[in-house]
């Protein structure tokens, strides 16, 4: 697809300290507008790090980073942007309906009762609009966190352990509604420590230390460390020197 061709987003040698720890340590990369990057790493690794500078919520400290060609500021204002954090940042004593239309306030979302119905119906919650938020089960509020973060129709959607502490059924099935956006344009930047989720990213980058040591597809880092499965090869390319990265 055409818009495969162009970068979505761009790091180079960025660097983030808090006190004495480098969280982020001259790490680069480039994730291609369409595809499914997985930041694969564990613990500590720089992951959700990388993705609060990607969503302009923590100022890095050298290095640059663009968004489709600007800086994640200007992403963030245009409307390009879309982040679903870890923790459900959600409204327990609202509705899903309710909190949906104040997402959609802040974003200055057209057409507000059509852009949530559609939503809703994306993620599969259509039925349970008229739920109290903390009715819900996790996996329906992790449903529910997907929702808010696609309301404006992002063109990059940044998933920060997205399926953590949900069942493996429900994995699969948002794995479905990801695959769906990408087969529309959306770019995806995935951080996760689960095997099974890095294994449906097109592309991963193993991070240790703040900085993308190997990138490649799963089979390809597979070949790379010599190993059986991917878990095989990440605790082998993990435990390798770190001397620089693997391209």
């Amino acid at each position: 697809m055409k818009f495969q061709d162009a970068i979505a987003v761009r790091a180079r040698g960025v660097r983030k300290r808090f006190g004495t720890v480098d969280a982020l340590n001259g790490l680069d990369l480039e994730v291609r507008r369409g595809e499914i990057y997985g930041l694969l790493g564990p613990n500590g690794s720089g992951k959700t790090t990388f993705i609060r500078c990607v969503a302009g919520l923590v100022r890095i400290d050298a290095g640059t980073i663009t968004l489709l060609g600007v800086s994640p500021r200007q992403a963030v204002a245009a409307g390009r942007m879309g982040y679903m954090t870890q923790a459900a940042a959600l409204y327990a004593d609202l509705s899903v309906d309710e909190n949906l239309a104040f997402f959609a306030r802040l974003q200055d979302v057209p057409d507000t009762a059509t852009r949530i119905e559609e939503t809703l119906r994306t993620v599969e919650l259509l039925d349970r609009r008229r739920s109290i938020v903390s009715t819900l089960s996790g996996g329906l509020r992790t449903r529910l966190s997907l929702a808010a973060a696609l309301l404006h129709r992002p063109e990059l959607l940044l998933l920060d352990e997205p399926t953590v502490g949900i069942d493996p059924v429900l994995r699969r099935e948002f794995w479905t509604h990801f695959r769906e956006l990408a087969s529309r344009g959306v770019t995806m930047l995935v951080s996760s420590h689960v095997m099974d989720e890095a294994s449906r990213c097109d592309r991963l980058g193993l991070i240790r230390a703040g900085r993308v040591l190997a990138e490649g597809t799963a089979p390809e880092l597979i070949a790379r460390a010599g190993a059986r499965d991917l878990e095989s090869a990440f605790l082998a390319l993990d435990s390798a020197p770190a001397a620089g990265a693997i391209g």
